[in-house]
């Protein structure tokens, strides 16, 4: 008999995610605000929940992919509740990207009820969400990690465990800092090429055989023109937006603020992002992040 999947989240990244627990037989009961969102998730095979009580009878794992904390907390705790409705069995496995203190008190309040729980970002945009290799950075037991597996592996190609309630958030954070940071600095550098007479294809195959090579200028190329099948060549419509990089950069410095981190280039990347998001009467927060690219030119 196939488990079921209570799936709370069906948007550019959960919808993808729930279709590919389809494929893989699980039984999927999803839940949505959103009717189109709703929909074509029953398109891909799922089966649509009147209610949030409604989507978790039964369920052997809930998933959810929210906006943010407030929501995560308002699905598990102060709204819907489900940690007073759900199976005893169940385990929650909320891939949402919000503060690490979220994610903490999801946790314990899972643990004051005997209720297994993990956080779960992930990492890989809406490609990895289609194409079932994301990353999970994971914060809870060991044990309960393990068990998600049978799960996420359906969605993922890597599953890490970064230590208890919260640590999943920390990593995502950090990751994402990271990201934005070596995608403004691919950006400056191709945009110096550029200005300077220079083929921004010729220079992106030098620099990705030389110590200026990471993963946006090898897999993400932010100049239009240069990589075949990535925002830049469609105008930056699609991937991971300018807001969303925006949210998960405030979540780093709100990190780096609680420990007392020195993180300048995080600070000035939040910066930046902040800055372009709002400098074009475009709505460049809708944009693709690699958009950047167009702040330097």
């Amino acid at each position: 008999m196939a488990k079921k999947v209570a799936f709370f989240g069906l948007g550019n990244m959960g919808g993808p995610m729930a279709a590919n627990l389809i494929k893989a037989g699980f039984e999927v009961c999803a839940f949505d605000l959103v009717p189109a969102s709703v929909q074509k998730a029953v398109e891909d095979g799922c089966t649509a929940a009147a209610n949030e009580k409604e989507a978790i009878a039964g369920a052997d794992f809930v998933i959810s992919m929210l906006p943010n904390g407030a929501i995560a907390e308002a699905l598990y705790i102060d709204g819907a509740g489900l940690l007073d409705l759900v199976e005893p069995s169940a385990l929650l496995i909320d891939c949402s990207t919000v503060a690490a203190s979220s994610s903490r008190r999801i946790g314990e309040e899972a643990k004051n009820r005997n209720i297994r729980a993990i956080d779960a970002p992930v990492s890989g945009g809406v490609a990895g969400a289609e194409g079932a290799t994301l990353a999970f950075m994971c914060g809870g037991e060991a044990t309960d990690v393990e068990a998600a597996k049978e799960v996420l592996k359906h969605m993922g190609a890597n599953i890490f465990h970064a230590g208890p309630a919260g640590a999943g958030q920390v990593a995502k954070a950090c990751n994402n800092m990271l990201l934005a940071v070596h995608m403004i600095g691919t950006a400056e550098a191709l945009q110096l090429g550029v200005d300077n007479g220079l083929d921004p294809k010729a220079l992106s195959e030098i620099m990705l055989k030389s110590s200026g090579c990471n993963w946006s200028l090898e897999k993400y190329n932010p100049y239009p023109g240069v990589m075949e099948g990535v925002p830049a060549s469609r105008e930056y419509s699609g991937g991971f937006m300018v807001k969303l990089m925006q949210k998960d950069l405030g979540l780093a410095m709100e990190a780096a603020l609680a420990s007392k981190s020195a993180t300048p280039m995080g600070a000035l990347a939040n910066n930046l992002y902040n800055l372009y998001a709002t400098m074009s009467d475009e709505d460049n927060a809708d944009l693709d992040f690699s958009s950047i690219q167009r702040f330097f030119d």
